[in-house]
């Protein structure tokens, strides 16, 4: 169910984003059309490069203030015990913590002495070094 909830929503996301990309090229040839009489066809391509280099600065003015993420309260305190630490990441960052599961699924698949090491970076909050796989000779 999330899954196709996820699914729709990429799928949603890239229409709005195809569709934003043909509006914009549709916009920029009505403004090309509407300048070029006046400037010539160079004049009115510096107009249309001019008019895109202020739409995506101001795009990502707005986009980089709506990233700023939230203030922590002043009176909150950590959680102590190890799920509870789970939890409150899962709760914060969810799309983080479905890309940090399949990741660490894919390494454990692949190599499964990684599981050790993720397990005690985790319990012991610091980066800790897999063991080397025992080789055996033939």
């Amino acid at each position: 169910m999330i899954l196709r909830r996820i699914l729709y929503f990429m799928a949603g996301a890239s229409a709005l984003a195809v569709s934003a990309g043909i509006v914009m090229v549709a916009l920029a040839y009505a403004e090309y059309a509407l300048v070029k009489p006046a400037l010539g066809p160079a004049g009115a391509s510096g107009v249309v490069a001019l008019t895109a280099a202020v739409m995506i600065g101001v795009i990502g003015l707005v986009l980089t203030m709506l990233a700023q993420p939230p203030k922590p309260k002043k009176n909150e305190e950590p959680p102590e015990s190890l799920m509870d630490r789970v939890m409150e990441f899962v709760r914060s960052r969810p799309i983080t913590a479905i890309g940090a599961a399949l990741a660490a699924g894919l390494l454990v698949v692949r190599n499964p002495t990684y599981l050790g090491a993720a397990v005690r970076a985790f319990m012991n909050g610091v980066d800790a070094e897999p063991r080397p796989r025992r080789r055996t000779r033939k």
